[in-house]
Parts: structure tokens; C-alpha cells; sequence
């Protein structure tokens, strides 16, 4: 019987619908059983792709294997279609062990298949950190930040530079043979802070809008912000393979460019396209905006050289409802806004984002005595990095409680640890210890912080006015 008849008589986009919407389907599982023990859905969905990647890996199917791989094993094909040996270039790239089950995956009667529903989730995925960071950017009040800017930018600062510091030192203390390059890229992931965890716990708790509460949303953006160009520079060193101040100068004036850049002529940019797109429904009009708009900040940001994930940080900054006011008639007691039109896209998208990474966490690493050492370390050096930023507080009382809400890593750290994946500068081993890193601050910040402001029978500092918007 020929196997590949049931194929060629079928639609050939049906695997690819069976397998993405079998690994968000598992990704909504995670979901739920997060939101039940009352933890944040990333880790529920971080820890059901590790076990979805585990035991579907060691049951032999081939999806799964291909996407714990990464992006090599497309590196792979390109480098096959090019001309070169498959056998050779496998062996070079993942080493005499797992090369030939990849090759035997690859030129397998449904290699085709396998391929076509890897590089779909794969590009999902990457759709779901671009939507991510843009949702981040647009629940970010600035002029709410600037009520407690001094406070905020010093704890940021300092946000960034003792846990990078720390990492840095402590990755060369326990794996001296890892080349400078990964030490570089390991400690930049532990600068970023999860801005929507700490703000849901802060919501809970009534403390969203307390001097507090304002300090610590402000910092984690402001980490968000000097780790994406953090961000930017070390990967500027890896591609030009050289620490040369020059190259690192140029990185972060290019960086500062375009952000200045996106912020002064994204606004016209976006005014000129709400009056184009004047004779729409204002819901078109909004979603078309805010898509073009994303990608093209996106895409001119990798045109910089940049992380596509800037981009979408600085577009959700710039965007704005108020934009369509003027250019689009609006007859609806209540007008539809962009967070809400995206949001269906970032439901969809970022869950296999997690999936994926978690996927990628390959468990038999751990039994590796150095991956355990570095994980530990890492930890260590995330948490009391984090602790100590709440020291720029000056204006203060609750230092303690800014520093343990700057704790958790989130997605963000996740996003930096799949992109020095992809650059080929962080290996299956490290990228196991940062996910421990990122998953046990994950799950520790909530409680810690809970506890913490519980211990606070009142707010320390009364609650801030309301900001006037403009």
C-alpha cells in the first residue's frame, strides 16, 4: 500500500492545521492549569511545552524533534538545497548523535510535511513575540511614568547593570570555556523584568497606583527598554565577531536613532495613514493601521540591525487611539480600542511562542553537573541583582518590595535566550539553565511580593492622582 497516497488526495495545508492547533491546543491546557493554582499563564505554558517537547521527543515523533532543534534544522535544508551533503552539513551542525535522526526525519516520506508544520510554528511563534512586545509598548503610559521618573530610571538602571554584572561573573566563574561572546549574551538575559506579572500582582493588591506601584511598572519598563538595546549591542558584537568600542558605539547610536526616529515620525506616519484610511470603519481603519504600522517598525528595525522585537516595542509606544479621532467618524457610544483589536492576534500567537521555547528545554541537560551549577548561579545572581535596584528608590519606603517586583524574568527573558539560540551563541545546555532561571523567578515573584505587600497594613505612600491624559 502506498503510504503517500492518503496525502496527495488530501489538502495539503491539513497537517499543518492538525499540528498547530494541537500545540495550541496544549498550550491552552497550560493555560488553565496555571490560572487554577493562581500562577501566571507563561509559566503554565513554558512548563507544558517542556513536558509536551519531553515525552513526545522520547515517544519517537517527528515534529517534536525537529522543533527542539530550532531554527538549525532549517539552517540545514537551506545549506541541502544549496548544494551541500545533507550527511556532512547534519553531522556539522548537532554532532555525531542526534545528525542522523534529523536526516532520517528530513528525507523521510513525510519529511515535506514535518518541515512545512515546524517552519509554520516556527513563524507563529515569531509573529507572537512581535505582537507581545508591541502589547507591551502600548501599555505603556508615559506620562504616568514621568511622575516618578528619577526614582523609576535609577532603579532601571540599576536593574540592568548588577544582575548583567553579576551574570557575567558568574557564568565566567563556572564555565570558563564558553567563548566571551555567550558569557556577553548570558548576562544580557538576565536584565529584563516581566512588566505583566508584577503588574497583575500589583492590580490584585490594590497597590497599582501607589508612588510604589508607579516606581516599579516604570522600572520594569525602563528595563525592557536599555535591555532591548542592551540587547542590540551585544548582538552587534556577535555578528561583527569582535568587541570593538567603535562597532559598539555605532550599535547604540543607531539604536537611539531609530527610537527617536520612530517616536517623532511614527506619529505622522500614523496620522497619515488614519486620513487614508479616513473612509473606512474606524475598527479597519485602527487594525489595518496598527498591523502595517508594527511590521514596518519591525522590519525597519532588522533593516537597522536590529532586534524585529524593538520595532514592535517602539510602535506600540508611538500608536495611539487618539490618532483616529480626527479622520475617522465614529457614530458608536463606545469605539472599539487598538489593545482590544490586537489582543485576539496576541491570545492566538504568543501561547505557541511559549510552547515552542518550552519545547526547546531539553530535559536530559540537566543531568549535566555544570548546567545544574550554572542554573544555580544564574539564579542567585538574578534574584540579588534584582533585590538590590530597589536602593534607587531614594524617595521611598519600600524599597523592598521595588526590588523583590522587579524579580520575575517572564517572557522577556525567554525572548533573549531564544534569540542568542538563533545566533548560535547560547547551546541546548545553557538555554536549559537560563528556562530553570526564568521559570523558578517566575514562580517565586508573585507569592514573595504578596507576602510582602500583605505585611504593609496600609500603603506605605498614599496613592498617586490620576494622571491627566492629554
Amino acid at each position: 500500500m502506498n503510504e503517500l497516497a492518503p496525502i496527495t488526495h488530501g489538502d495539503p495545508i491539513a497537517p499543518v492545521i492538525l499540528g498547530v492547533t494541537s500545540i495550541l491546543a496544549f498550550a491552552v491546557i497550560g493555560r488553565v492549569a496555571a490560572r487554577k493554582l493562581g500562577q501566571p499563564t507563561v509559566l503554565g505554558e513554558l512548563i507544558m511545552g517542556i513536558l509536551l517537547g519531553n515525552i513526545a521527543w522520547y515517544l519517537g515523533f517527528d515534529l517534536i524533534t525537529v522543533l527542539r532543534e530550532g531554527p538549525r534544522v532549517f539552517d540545514v535544508v537551506n545549506m541541502t538545497l544549496a548544494g551541500a551533503p545533507i550527511d556532512v552539513v547534519a553531522s556539522s551542525t548537532f554532532g555525531a548523535d542526534t545528525a542522523p535522526e534529523i536526516v532520517r526525519i528530513i528525507t523521510g516520506p513525510h519529511g515535506g510535511q514535518v518541515m512545512q508544520v515546524a517552519q509554520i510554528v516556527d513563524a507563529f511563534s515569531r509573529y507572537g513575540v512581535i505582537f507581545m512586545l508591541f502589547m507591551v509598548g502600548l501599555q505603556t503610559n508615559l506620562d504616568e511614568m514621568r511622575v516618578v521618573g528619577a526614582d523609576s530610571l535609577r532603579v532601571a538602571v540599576i536593574g540592568v547593570l548588577a544582575p548583567v554584572t553579576l551574570g557575567f561573573a558568574v557564568t565566567r566563574l563556572l564555565r570558563p570555556d564558553l567563548a566571551l561572546n555567550s558569557d556577553l549574551f548570558i548576562a544580557a538575559t538576565l536584565a529584563a523584568t516581566s512588566v505583566g506579572i508584577t503588574a497583575t500582582v500589583l492590580q490584585e493588591m490594590g497597590r497599582d497606583k501607589t508612588r510604589a506601584g508607579h516606581i516599579i511598572i516604570g522600572a520594569a519598563v525602563g528595563d525592557d527598554i536599555l535591555g532591548l538595546v542592551l540587547l542590540a549591542v551585544v548582538s552587534g558584537i556577535i555578528v561583527s565577531g569582535s568587541v570593538n568600542i567603535t562597532d559598539i558605539t555605532t550599535v547604540i547610536v543607531v539604536s537611539s536613532l531609530f527610537l527617536v526616529a520612530a517616536a517623532t515620525l511614527g506619529p505622522v506616519i500614523v496620522r497619515f495613514a488614519a486620513s487614508v484610511l479616513g473612509r473606512l470603519d474606524i475598527v479597519e481603519a485602527k487594525m489595518f493601521t496598527s498591523y502595517l504600522f508594527v511590521m514596518l517598525l519591525a522590519w525597519m528595525a532588522n533593516l537597522a540591525g536590529l532586534a524585529t522585537i524593538i520595532g514592535a516595542f517602539a510602535a506600540g509606544i508611538v500608536l495611539h487611539d487618539s490618532y483616529f479621532r480626527e479622520h475617522v467618524g465614529q457614530k458608536e457610544e463606545r469605539v472599539v480600542s487598538i489593545r482590544e483589536l490586537i489582543m485576539p492576534l496576541e491570545v492566538i500567537l504568543v501561547p505557541i511562542f511559549f510552547i515552542l521555547i518550552g519545547i526547546q528545554v531539553k530535559l536530559e541537560t540537566f543531568f549535566s553537573w555544570p548546567v545544574v551549577t550554572l542554573a544555580g548561579g544564574l539564579l542567585i545572581a538574578a534574584i540579588i541583582g534584582k533585590l538590590a535596584c530597589g536602593l534607587g528608590a531614594f524617595h521611598s519606603r519600600s524599597r523592598w518590595v521595588i526590588g523583590i517586583g522587579m524579580v520575575p524574568r517572564g517572557e522577556v527573558g525567554l525572548v533573549f535566550a531564544a534569540i542568542g539560540r538563533t545566533l548560535g551563541v547560547i547551546d541546548d545546555s545553557i538555554f536549559a539553565a537560563i528556562a530553570l532561571m526564568v521559570i523558578v523567578t517566575t514562580v517565586i515573584a508573585p507569592p514573595w511580593l504578596k507576602f510582602a505587600l500583605a505585611r504593609q497594613e496600609t500603603p506605605e505612600e498614599p496613592e498617586e492622582p490620576a494622571v491627566n491624559q492629554p
